[in-house]
């Protein structure tokens, strides 16, 4: 058996949670057009008969504004600490940029192998990828190159294969049925926050944040979940509530049909919108939330 841990780092949107999700084929791992959507360690966990890959999916590389930018930061610098391989991701749509030159400079001292992920190739032509490898091996040698859609699917289980490859052998970590070592109300809460994300469109930046208050299975097999929805401002409250509340309810609905696939079971989601004003530079809210400093 093959066993090990594999690390995903790259500039933030260029389809780090969207690849685990389709590698693990459930959604642990919410999804967002904005950048920076992912915030913490998420691991996802895939086994099949050549052994098992704990994938740890990770907050973009950028910098910081705030204290939860300088905790995103540290996670991903922590990711690739520990791991077997590294799996360097980038976006084939998007120019060679300085971003990218400070990741190349962040894996210099890398002592696993670092794999060159090729994201996005569904959107240009095979001469425009073939150019877009050669600017990065430019800069450095890579473990593999390996041209991927992660929304597509494709070259996912040559990449599967050549991962396997490279890890040592080694024990089961997790049960083979674990998908993620996340915490249920963890996921939830990323549910509800993709929904709000994805709603509210450029409306809401990323001064929002979800925590599930009260979890609690009733007498008729029901599942009840309230979780509140943190803004900073006001202004923000109202956006997120929405005309005689329509788009909290749309919200709910969304993030409710996710989280009964995910739980197995009919769930009341019980919504609230609070003020947090300033919690992303709040050391205590930002651990309340989950983020650990």
């Amino acid at each position: 058996m093959k066993s090990g841990f594999v690390s995903i780092v790259g500039r933030p949107n260029v389809g780090k949670s969207t690849l685990l999700n389709a590698i693990i084929g459930e959604k642990i791992a919410i999804v967002s057009e904005k950048p920076q959507t992912t915030r913490t360690r998420i691991q996802g966990i895939y086994t099949c008969e050549r052994g098992q890959v704990i994938y740890v999916d990770t907050p973009g590389i950028h910098k910081p504004k705030h204290l939860l930018g300088e905790y995103m930061v540290k996670v991903s610098a922590r990711s690739l600490e520990e791991v077997d391989i590294i799996y360097y991701m980038t976006d084939v749509t998007r120019p060679f940029g300085g971003g990218e030159s400070f990741i190349l400079d962040q894996l210099k001292d890398a002592s696993v192998p670092v794999f060159l992920l090729v994201n996005k190739i569904d959107l240009v032509s095979e001469q425009e990828v073939k150019d877009y490898i050669q600017i990065f091996n430019q800069q450095r040698s890579f473990s593999e190159v390996v041209s991927i859609s992660a929304a597509c699917g494709t070259n996912l289980q040559l990449l599967l294969d050549k991962t396997l490859d490279a890890l040592p052998e080694g024990p089961l970590y997790y049960p083979e049925d674990d998908l993620t070592d996340q915490p249920i109300y963890l996921l939830i809460a990323e549910l509800i926050r993709e929904k709000a994300l994805m709603l509210t469109h450029d409306e809401v930046p990323h001064s929002l944040a979800v925590e599930v208050e009260e979890f609690k299975k009733q007498s008729n097999g029901k599942v009840y979940l309230r979780a509140a929805i943190y803004m900073e401002r006001d202004s923000q409250k109202g956006i997120v509530i929405g005309k005689k509340g329509q788009m909290l309810k749309t919200i709910g609905e969304q993030a409710r049909q996710d989280i009964e696939s995910l739980l197995d079971t009919a769930v009341y989601l019980d919504l609230w919108v609070k003020v947090k004003k300033n919690w992303r530079d709040n050391e205590n809210t930002l651990n309340q939330l989950g983020y650990r400093m």
